[in-house]
């Protein structure tokens, strides 16, 4: 989120909006499907959806179809219940504290018995400036805590094989500089929609903010910029690669994220 997505007619007002906006501040036309003005990376309460969501909480199930992933751990039961009985496949990052930009991922999947493994990381990542928020807004610098459908893919690079819907194109640009002075290009050469004020099945350049703009959106798991994000978590771009191929969407994939002391609610 410490990007914005514009189209080329867009790059020359790059860089007010790049901190303004969230990970993905997009400038593009609304989709024909509907009227959208351009928004920045978001959140949503940690023990469910802001009113007006049109999504079941973080993107998962009904209560009746939760069960308590034991396996996942760090996990307390506020949390847990919000991890679907039916995903396979689940993308953790904790954050190092409340306040911290610093976190860590790993990826985790059941086995047979439904005990969760961990099979990919832990990866150093990033979150935003200011750390964690359960209720975020528009332009706060914070990342949402809470438990999120991955399910669209994208960036300026082909695919590397990932089994999500994926779309190419040169509109993934991210340009000007971090918090820290650092480049933001190619931050978003490979981008997870993390389903946070976003109609799922559609581009991550997609402009529809079904909770308001106020609520942000644009919520991207992207490249590594090795600063803060605007609200987005961030990978290195090996990682984001490997990511991309192992996520499943038969397995219906989340991530889990927040900081420790959170999650463990």
């Amino acid at each position: 989120m410490l990007s914005t997505v514009l189209t080329r007619a867009a790059l020359p007002l790059l860089a007010a909006g790049l901190l303004l906006g969230g990970c993905a501040k997009p400038s593009a036309p609304s989709p024909a499907a509907g009227p959208v003005p351009p928004a920045p990376d978001a959140a949503a309460p940690h023990a469910g959806p802001p009113a007006g969501s049109n999504a079941v909480p973080h993107g998962g199930p009904p209560a009746a179809d939760r069960a308590n992933p034991a396996g996942l751990p760090g996990l307390g039961p506020r949390t847990g219940e919000l991890v679907p009985a039916g995903t396979g496949q689940a993308l953790l990052v904790r954050g190092r504290s409340a306040d911290s930009s610093e976190s860590t991922a790993t990826l985790y999947e059941r086995d047979a018995e439904q005990r969760w493994r961990a099979v990919a990381g832990p990866w150093p990542a990033h979150n935003a400036l200011k750390g964690w928020t359960d209720e975020h807004w528009a332009g706060d610098h914070r990342t949402p805590i809470g438990v999120f459908g991955l399910t669209d893919a994208g960036g300026r690079l082909p695919d590397p094989g990932t089994r999500l819907p994926y779309h190419q194109s040169e509109e993934f640009v991210a340009v000007g500089t971090g918090f820290r002075g650092e480049s933001l290009r190619g931050s978003f050469d490979h981008v997870v929609a993390i389903n946070y004020n976003r109609e799922s099945g559609l581009t991550p350049l997609d402009e529809r903010r079904p909770m308001g703009w106020d609520r942000g959106g644009g919520v991207w798991i992207h490249v590594d910029h090795d600063g803060p994000t605007q609200g987005c978590v961030s990978l290195g771009l090996d990682r984001m690669a490997e990511l991309l191929r192992r996520l499943d969407p038969g397995k219906r994939p989340v991530v889990v994220m927040g900081d420790g002391e959170s999650l463990a609610r």
